[in-house]
């Protein structure tokens, strides 16, 4: 099969190949969206994080070829994920591009676009890559001229377009699922803010408001420290990366660098480490439990993320122990009294207000957490058992089946990457309507 396959240069199956903008015109309240590498993800331009330029700097831009148009293909091309983050323009939206992404424009007459996209999301693809034309020791980047010269093993369109076909079954899926679980995730933060902040749960009509520590609440409502509604909190820990006399046990950790993925059980870079019985006895993560980052953070990414620890989280790590990160607290709730689906909410919209963001300090480059402080100062409002079991009982399928679904993901994200550099290297053979694999 490969006989029919041709080794081509990334400039010889391309119209066009060139960046965004050179110059990065002022930020505005009311303009129109400039992307960077930042703004890219595998599926597309994030529209919703880009910030807002001039409409006279973006008409300029877009006549200076700026803008990307259904078909393209934007590969990052500076910074640290240069060539990391690959999409396809799938529609054309009203955005251009700074030039820290490439913008390639596919030959339809040599090569599909979408499989342009997956030959260079293949990790094989991009190990050459940046082995090849990643230059710059402080800030890694791609010369375009140098890329153009990149080798492409392409087969005919015929066989593109089946290989395109398959795989994009998958990402659709993939995409698919991370929508509905965005959708859940908000449902369950907008029922929180509705019945706990705002005070509009069923019923609320005939009961009266009445003086408090936190303002006005539900008359019959307790308000107690967060401290209170926590039957345990403990530090997690690290133990060593090969076992030893006294570190025998085998447990994942999950960091705080490991949360945002892991709320969707998605646990790749998740690190296997090896802890002593004592340590591992008290942080062992049961579900339901929440993890706390006290520690870490990043620019624009204060600590206090959390993480609840779902039963379908537990499960994508397969047998061994869970616990979390020294840099990270295991939070045990207090179940009865408040519940770990209001607390972990109640931290999430806590992350959103600026509440986690005042007890943050700064020490040498790293970002650490008042946690004690925390909980003895920062109160939550505490409703009847009758309310807390209503919302629990319409809550916990929600982030249940938001786990669920990306535990799906996972799966699908796994089932993907195995496939891709099979198909793109022609180790697997399309016949008419199965899949055969030829080594």
């Amino acid at each position: 099969m490969l006989a029919t396959w041709k080794q081509l240069t990334l400039e010889s199956v391309c119209s066009r190949i060139t960046d965004g903008s050179h110059s990065s015109p002022p930020s505005v309240p009311d303009g129109r969206p400039m992307a960077s590498v930042k703004d890219l993800t595998p599926f597309g331009i994030r529209l919703e994080s880009c910030r807002l330029i001039p409409h006279e700097d973006f008409e300029k831009l877009v006549r200076q070829g700026c803008q990307p148009v259904k078909g393209d293909v934007l590969i990052a091309k500076d910074g640290a994920t240069a060539l990391d983050t690959v999409c396809e323009v799938k529609r054309n939206d009203d955005v251009v591009l700074l030039s820290s992404v490439a913008i390639l424009r596919p030959n339809p007459s040599v090569i599909d676009s979408s499989f342009l996209h997956y030959y260079l999301d293949s990790s094989t693809t991009r190990s050459y890559l940046k082995g090849t034309f990643i230059s710059g020791a402080a800030i890694p980047r791609v010369v375009l001229k140098d890329l153009k010269r990149a080798a492409v093993l392409v087969p005919p369109l015929p066989t593109q377009r089946r290989i395109a076909g398959i795989l994009s079954a998958y990402d659709e899926l993939i995409e698919n699922n991370q929508r509905r679980i965005r959708i859940l995730e908000e449902m369950a933060r907008s029922l929180y803010r509705e019945w706990f902040v705002h005070f509009r749960y069923p019923g609320h009509e005939s009961v009266p408001l009445v003086d408090s520590p936190l303002g006005r609440i539900p008359q019959g409502w307790e308000v107690k420290s967060l401290g209170a509604l926590m039957l345990e909190q403990i530090g997690g820990g690290w133990g060593k990366d090969v076992p030893d006399e006294k570190h025998t046990e085998p447990a994942w950790v999950i960091r705080g660098t490991d949360i945002p993925d892991a709320r969707t059980c998605q646990v790749a870079n998740v690190p296997h480490r090896f802890h002593s019985i004592s340590n591992l006895r008290s942080r062992r993560l049961q579900a339901w439990d929440i993890i706390f980052e006290v520690s870490g953070g990043s620019k624009g990414q204060p600590v206090g993320r959390t993480l609840l620890v779902a039963p379908q989280l537990l499960s994508a790590l397969g047998d061994d122990a869970v616990i979390c990160a020294s840099f990270c607290k295991r939070i045990c709730p207090d179940m009865g009294g408040y519940g770990s689906e209001m607390l972990y909410l109640s931290f999430l919209e806590g992350y959103e207000s600026g509440e986690i963001e005042q007890f943050q300090v700064q020490s040498t480059g790293i970002s650490n957490f008042k946690w004690t402080e925390y909980l003895e100062k920062i109160e939550r409002v505490i409703p009847p058992e009758s309310v807390r079991m209503r919302f629990r009982d319409l809550v916990r399928p929600m982030l249940s089946q938001a786990a669920t679904l990306g535990l799906q993901t996972a799966n699908l994200r796994r089932t993907r990457d195995l496939l891709l550099p099979r198909l793109l290297s022609g180790q697997i053979a399309l016949a008419t309507d199965t899949l055969t694999i030829t080594a």
